[in-house]
């Protein structure tokens, strides 16, 4: 493992260099690696192990939208695709990738695939950590680890096909077979992992579940909502309110972001904008702290988790979110930003 000083904090991470891909080709030469669903994390992640040589099958539901992706994606039924329980069956290591009610409705069904050895593989410390709420409590015979990259399953796909790789977390819940650390690493850096850093089950669910509700999603779209209305409510025109609020972002000063840190950010932007940034961020850290406080607290007492299982588990799960999203998709924002995104040059070309 490599050290590196991330802000004044010593942190080891594993990178391609200290643990190859040929290395983890060797580690997996004898494994079969079943990757139980194929919507979100599953495209990016089974295809990427694929193309890296490691002997990937897929288990999904017949019928459905993802068992047809999986066929485009050139896993052959009866060879490589398979309903789940029967991948399940067929492999060493199992990487439970259904959704997190998915996985609680399926799991005594996969519990009788395990066999001694084997490895049960998350992306996620959800079904483990809260397994008082989803009954998952995996034999002690087997290896229970987790690799969980940093982003959607479409990013781990496109930043392998580019070359970049995606940051990437690893964790062992359960070493019964003393392989279970290199098991681990060899399948992050078969999922085209940049780099790999340690952390636990529980503190990837709680950082996890945390970041999707706040800045990354819910606190982000929350805060664009709030500052469109404004402007719109004083005068502005929806074009105006989007570009100021959505497009610049995305288009051009995250991206200067990404590349060079906010640091970087606050000192290469214009002097009005630089002074009224640095005089507005501690309002809004200030004003949004207290909801963070709430929300993590809702996160490690388990709400969240009692909330999302209860929600996704309902009958009407699929026709309450399509209502929901609906909402977001017919509001005049995001109909704005339709507008706007194919006015941009490389969609106008289309």
């Amino acid at each position: 493992m490599a050290t590196i000083d991330f802000g004044g904090t010593i942190e080891e991470v594993v990178t391609s260099d200290e643990f190859t891909l040929q290395r983890a080709r060797d580690v997996l030469e004898k494994e079969t690696v079943a990757v139980l669903g194929y919507g979100v994390q599953g495209p990016g992640q089974a295809l990427n192990m694929r193309d890296n040589g490691v002997a990937v099958i897929v288990g999904q539901r017949k019928g459905t939208a993802s068992w047809d992706k999986a066929v485009t994606d050139g896993f052959v039924p009866g060879k490589t695709l398979f309903a789940i329980e029967e991948a399940a069956k067929k492999a060493t290591v199992i990487q439970y990738l259904l959704s997190d009610a998915g996985q609680v409705a399926m799991w005594p069904k996969i519990k009788a695939c395990l066999d001694e050895g084997d490895a049960l593989y998350f992306s996620h410390g959800f079904g483990i950590v809260y397994r008082d709420q989803t009954g998952i409590d995996p034999p002690k015979n087997v290896d229970v680890i987790l690799a969980a990259p940093k982003g959607s399953g479409t990013t781990v796909r496109s930043n392998f096909l580019d070359g970049s790789g995606i940051n990437s977390s690893f964790a062992i819940h359960q070493d019964y077979t003393g392989r279970a650390r290199e098991r681990t690493i060899a399948l992050g850096i078969a999922i085209g992992s940049g780099y790999l850093f340690p952390t636990t089950f529980e503190k990837e669910v709680h950082s996890d579940l945390t970041g999707e509700r706040g800045v990354l999603m819910g606190c982000l779209a929350g805060v664009m909502e709030a500052q469109y209305a404004v402007l719109r409510k004083n005068g502005h025109s929806p074009s105006e309110a989007f570009n100021e609020t959505v497009e610049e972002l995305t288009q051009s000063l995250i991206r200067l972001v990404a590349q060079n840190g906010m640091d970087w950010m606050y000192a290469n932007c214009s002097t009005t904008a630089q002074r009224g940034a640095l005089d507005w961020a501690p309002r809004f850290r200030d004003a949004v702290a207290p909801v963070f406080e709430q929300l993590y607290e809702s996160v490690i007492t388990g709400e969240e988790t009692r909330r999302t299982l209860e929600c996704n588990s309902a009958p009407d799960y699929r026709q309450r979110l399509d209502a929901e999203l609906k909402v977001i998709h017919n509001s005049e924002m995001w109909r704005a930003g339709a507008a706007v995104r194919a006015l941009r040059p490389e969609n106008r070309c289309k």
